[in-house]
């Protein structure tokens, strides 16, 4: 081969390169899609009525808690600055009163099912194959 050739050969792989680069995003965006329907498949639908119902139960809770209540922060550590102030340093949040009232909110839009029978719930939740 001679360096005309090879200066081809160079070109045509590189070309083919980057065609392939192009099918692999395609590729990529298609099994991206695909997981994600896989990942919703047994996900329960749920309509877009109870989708806002849901979104407001969160909103109102959210608006309604006192984030001003100095009793829902724990942890709080000052520090003496340089200039002679005092600041707070470090400050954390109680999350499980806001967690609960989400919960409590969220949960009063659905009506909880009943198992006929404890034991069958209780297969039904885990993987286990049943002894026979």
């Amino acid at each position: 081969m001679n360096e005309m050739d090879l200066k081809t050969k160079i070109e045509g792989l590189e070309k083919a390169i980057k065609e392939h680069k192009d099918f692999m995003h395609t590729y990529e965006g298609t099994l991206k899609q695909t997981q994600q329907e896989l990942e919703d498949y047994n996900k329960p639908e749920i309509t877009p009525l109870m989708m806002d119902n849901i979104h407001e139960a969160v909103e109102d809770v959210l608006n309604s808690y006192s984030f001003d209540d100095v009793d829902n922060y724990q942890d709080l550590e000052y520090e003496l600055d340089y200039d002679g102030r005092v600041a707070l340093s470090n400050i954390s949040f109680d999350t499980y009163d806001i967690q609960d009232k989400i919960v409590q909110k969220v949960c009063s839009l659905f009506k909880e099912a009943e198992c006929p029978e404890a034991e069958e719930c209780e297969s039904t939740v885990t993987t286990e194959k049943p002894v026979e």
